[in-house]
Parts: structure tokens; sequence; C-alpha cells
């Protein structure tokens, strides 16, 4: 009876209007911090920031030839150490400030507001924004390997400074801030399809057009000099991402581990379809196919972490591991553009591609957004605008800052530097 009385009293309680209206307006929970989820954002962050350091300078540095492979790891490691001081001062503020629709304000400049005690959720704040700067770090280092082997190190610095104020705060506002156009109008992109890798890759490609073509290319050779490093710098770069897809769920949870469990599969399965692609076109699977197929696989799913299940990752993959060899190789040659280390190739269209795909293979149950095969075809179109919308930006607002550069400054080394290589050219030291 105990029980039933307790039931009967439950239910009449329900049924009267101002317990009820007393219930509605009962004021949210405050947001507390979680230890397990602060934890999590701490090792991801970490782990994204070791993607650049010394991930990407390995895998860079390996591809280049001998006289220049100190001047890649020294673009990546210097662009870190100036992105992180401009994400602090201004470049936070204009990506996740409250502003409008395009673009941040100047409210959080130099961090303004910023507490030992302020959270985002349910992490400190101060945890959020390191973790979104090294997202701000390696985009800009992404687009290195393009135009790898010609530029001059001030242009280098400047294009990355001015590129990040104009192209990837926007563009981050628009698709991860609550005000952003894109993110209104229900733009899918969970860890940097668009805003990362998209962003990079048209900025590489019309980076390597504008500059042109290395001295010597088609005629000499221009292969790997160390395929040691660049694997190395692969496997930290996918290690690393992890961090990047699985920690931008923001919290240690389900989620998260459905992105990490994603990210493994697709990574895996585009560096099978490229070596298996590869191996038929040329006799022989190659060491460096296989990690460039990885690193297709992996920005591929980035996009799609959060969205997606098993079966949209094996996808998703396989998509990108096969799209992406014809688009770094078939294609490159055919358009004849000199895109030094594959950049639009791997992360421009293997962003695309992922992009796209999210709209085809979201699921609601993981990640709220049905796509296409759950009925819901507009969101094909929603994310296809998107790629759209990234690509005219940043290709037109990258063309303007390189032609800027390039009749102040200047954009490329001498013939004299390019010749006998970048390390000693910039930088007076060179590897034995």
């Amino acid at each position: 009876m105990n029980r039933l009385n307790k039931l009967l009293f439950a239910a009449c309680v329900a049924m009267m209007p101002g317990v009820a209206l007393a219930q509605d307006a009962a004021p949210a929970p405050t947001p507390t911090l979680d230890s397990g989820n602060t934890a999590w954002l701490l090792v991801s962050t970490a782990l994204v920031l070791f993607m650049t350091i010394p991930g990407l300078a390995l895998f860079y540095g390996g591809m280049v030839r001998k006289p220049n492979v100190l001047t890649m790891m020294m673009q990546s490691f210097a662009i870190c150490c100036v992105i992180s001081v401009l994400w602090v001062v201004v470049g936070f503020s204009l990506a996740f400030g409250a502003g409008g629709p395009y673009i941040g304000d100047l409210s959080r400049a130099f961090l303004a507001g910023l507490e030992v005690s302020s959270l985002n959720g349910t992490i400190p704040e101060s945890v959020f924004i390191t973790f979104q700067m090294t997202f701000a770090i390696i985009t800009p280092a992404l687009f290195t390997g393009a135009f790898a082997d010609r530029m001059k190190f001030s242009a280098l610095l400047v294009f990355a400074v001015l590129w990040s104020l104009l192209v990837y705060s926007p563009v981050c506002h628009w698709v991860w801030q609550a005000n952003g156009f894109l993110f209104g109008d229900g733009v899918l992109d969970y860890a940097g399809g668009t805003v990362v890798h998209i962003n990079a890759g048209i900025a590489g490609l019309v980076a390597c057009i504008i500059l042109g073509k290395r001295k010597g290319y088609g005629t000499s050779d221009m292969k790997p000099h160390n395929l040691v490093l660049s694997l190395i710098g692969a496997s930290m770069l996918w290690v690393g991402w992890f961090g990047f897809n699985a920690g931008s769920a923001v919290a240690a949870d389900g989620r998260a581990g459905m992105a990490m469990l994603v990210t493994q599969v697709a990574a895996a399965t585009a560096a099978l379809a490229w070596m298996f692609v590869e191996w038929g076109v040329k006799g022989k699977p190659s060491i460096l196919g296989i990690i460039s197929g990885a690193v297709a696989g992996l920005v591929a799913i980035t996009p799609a972490a959060g969205f997606v299940g098993v079966d949209g990752a094996l996808a998703i993959g396989l998509a990108s591991g096969v799209i992406c060899y014809f688009a770094s190789t078939t294609i490159k040659h055919a358009l004849k553009y000199d895109d030094s280390l594959d950049v639009w190739g791997v992360h421009g269209v293997g962003g695309i591609v992922g992009a796209v795909l999210t709209g085809v293979f979201a699921k609601a149950a993981i990640g709220g957004t049905a796509g296409a095969l759950e009925g819901n075809v507009g969101q094909v179109w929603t994310q296809i605008y998107s790629v759209l919308i990234t690509l005219v930006w940043s290709g037109v607002v990258s063309a303007i800052i390189l032609y800027a550069i390039k009749f102040t400054i200047g954009l490329r080394v001498d013939e004299d530097a390019e010749r006998d290589g970048l390390d000693i050219a910039l930088h007076g030291e060179s590897i034995q």
C-alpha cells in the first residue's frame, strides 16, 4: 500500500496546474565543472598540438628534398608560436566572440573576462580556448606543404598571420559559433572538415599557383629524402587525430567514443584503398601511398566523426582513399599545378568528400541530425553549400593576401636560394 499511495500522490501532483507551472518556471541548473570531461580535454589539447609539433613537421620534413628539411620543420614550429600569440590577442575573440553571423567582435581581445573559475559548459574556459588554439595552429601549418621549397620565410609569416585573421577566424565563427550563419543553416562539421581542411586545402592550391612551379619540376628528381621521418610523422598525426575528433565532443562520453572508433576505421580503410589502387595502377604499393591514404581518411572523417557510425566510416574511408589518390596524381598532373606535398589533393579534396558524405551518412541517434539515408536529403545540399562558401571565401581572400605580399615584400626566394636549398639560404643551417 505504501508504494501505491506514493504513485497516486505523484499522479495527483503532476495534474495540479500550480505545481506544473512551478516546475516549468524552475531555473536551469548551473553548469558545474566535470573533472572527467576536463581531464579528457586537457589530453585532447596536447594530442592536437602534438599533431603539428612534431607530427606535421616530421611528415612534411621527410617528404621534401634534403636541403629543405629544416625549412619545413621551421615553418611548422614558427607558425605554432605565432598563432598561439595571435589567438590570445585577437584570434579567439574574432572566432568565438559574440559579434554577428559573419565575424566575432573584440570583446574577448587579450582574453578579456577570463578567470580561473570561468567555464565553457563543464570544462574550464581556459582549456576550451587552448583546445581551439591548437586547431588554429595546425590549419595554416597544413598549407605550407603546397608551396614547399619556394616561399620566403618572411612572406610565410605575414601570410599565416593575415590568413588566420581574415580567413580562419571568420570561417570558424560561421561554422562553430552559435550565431554563425552556417551554424544557423544546419551545417555539420564536427571537427574541422570545412574550418580546417577545405580551408587550408584551397589556400594551399591558390598559393602554389600564384608562386609558380618549383625550378626543375617535372624534370629534376624531387623524391622525398627520408620516408622514415614521414612515416613517423604520419603515425603521430594518426594518434593525435583522436584528440582532434574525439576531443571535439568536449566531453568524455559515448559520442567521443564513437568519434574515436570511426576515426580509426576510416583512416585504416582509406590507407588500404589508396594502397590497393596504387598497387593496381603502378604495380607496387608504396610507403608514401599508404601514409597519404591514411591522412586522407583522417581528413575525410573529421567533419563526420560525431555524426556517423561504422558503416559511414567504412564508406567515407573507401571513397576518400580512392578519390584523393586520383586527385593527387592523375588530376594534378593533367592540370599541371605544383602542389608539392598534395595539400589540395589530400586535405582539400578529402575535406570535400567527408563534408558531403556527412550529409549522406549522418545518423540522428548519434549526432541528432539525420542524413540522406534516413530521409533528410536536404542535408547533402546544406553540406555542399558550406563547401562552396568556404572554397570561394578562402580562395579569393587568400589570393588577395598573396598578391599584396608579392607586390610588397615579395613571395618567392631567388633562384640561387632555391637551387642551393632554403635551409642554408634562409636559416643558415643544414643537416648532414
